[in-house]
């Protein structure tokens, strides 16, 4: 157990000064790095806590983890997010319960966390924490990612990777998972006496995993445009569902059969750099009412629409006896920005990859 908590100290601290020196850095960038520095603390109290007393005391790497990824995922799918001093109350309970943890010498122990003595306040206290923590941030975190991915795809025709957050909401969900594997380990440490510290291994386990995944993506993750995040805000309410819509079904039939022919007529899905503000400006036509007729009479968001008209050009082109361009040409001739993006596409709207269409149809 030293050895993964020096460890953690170390890659921690080397992965937030990597984070903080990252050319053009931005507030994520930081908030990122004070992550991980923490995150490097906590694995330095684990260590000392073996060398000192010998065995851990209570400590809660959720009380720190849940705040400090709300906050991050906050600064990139935020346009007005700004940090400030009194955001550092998130971190409160972290440190009132690691500094409690050290005064009285609470050790870490399933087998006695319920036992009545004179630190059972203080246990059950530190529990409801934790659950309470995790029961707040983590769906927070969840929304808005999700809520962020949906607002792309009403929006864009093309995402890049660095847009999407798909990193960012693989974490969340690992995450989640952790935490449910955390309960469940705690919960057969308290049964089982001969696994005591199964818990605590398991944690500090994957918290080190945790550190290389945050460090990797980290690095890579730019900062979102602005313009985009901030015309998220202001049509957040049309995002998700149209409740309140101002549209009857003559004006709603009116805009489908607009969009309908600009796409047929003008083939405007071969633009790779197509949007929701080109479309809106050819159309004449809010944004908003042009999501909400996708979504809600055509059935499919921005990004799908396009995309199948684009689908459907690729197989006309891979069909074509006369075409002598690569699969890949055909992709970038269609208007797909790159060949993940067309391979992907391709397979999700016809369940094969494009060599295998080919392939078939040539036969």
């Amino acid at each position: 157990m030293n050895t993964i908590a020096w460890i953690g100290f170390g890659q921690g601290l080397f992965a937030a000064l990597l984070m903080f020196t990252k050319k053009d850095s931005s507030l994520p960038d930081k908030i990122l790095s004070g992550w991980l520095t923490l995150l490097a603390i906590e694995f330095l109290t684990c260590a000392l806590d073996h060398e000192i007393f010998g065995k851990p005391l209570l400590s809660s790497s959720f009380l720190l983890i849940n705040p400090a990824m709300f906050l991050y995922i906050s600064s990139l799918t935020r346009p007005s997010f700004k940090l400030k001093w009194i955001q550092l109350l998130h971190l409160i309970p972290f440190v009132i319960f690691e500094i409690l943890a050290y005064i009285i010498q609470e050790p870490f122990s399933m087998k006695d966390f319920l036992v009545i003595d004179d630190n059972f306040i203080f246990r059950i206290s530190f529990g409801a924490a934790n659950v309470i923590s995790t029961t707040i941030y983590n769906p927070l975190s969840l929304f808005f990612v999700h809520k962020h991915r949906i607002y792309l795809k009403n929006e864009k025709s093309n995402i890049g990777q660095n847009e999407n957050l798909g990193w960012v909401l693989s974490v969340v969900i690992f995450y989640f998972v952790y935490c449910a594997i955390a309960i469940l380990t705690a919960i057969f440490s308290y049964f089982d006496e001969s696994q005591p510290l199964l818990p605590h291994i398991y944690n500090y386990s994957v918290l080190l995993f945790v550190i290389y995944i945050l460090s990797f993506y980290g690095l890579r993750q730019q900062i979102l445009p602005k313009e985009l995040l901030a015309a998220e805000d202001e049509k957040d309410d049309n995002i998700i569902a149209y409740k309140n819509s101002v549209l009857n079904e003559e004006t709603k039939e009116y805009i489908k059969q607009s969009i309908l022919n600009i796409f047929d007529k003008k083939q405007v899905y071969l633009n790779p750099d197509l949007n929701m503000d080109f479309l809106s400006k050819e159309l004449n036509t809010p944004k908003y009412q042009l999501t909400e007729v996708l979504n809600t009479v055509i059935g499919k968001n921005f990004f799908q629409f396009v995309n199948s008209y684009r689908v459907e050009a690729v197989k006309k082109m891979l069909l074509d006896p006369k075409n002598n361009f690569s699969i890949e040409a055909i992709g970038y001739d269609c208007g797909f920005a790159s060949k993940s993006s067309f391979y992907k596409e391709f397979r999700r709207i016809t369940g094969i990859t494009p060599v295998e269409f080919k392939t078939i149809h040539s036969k």
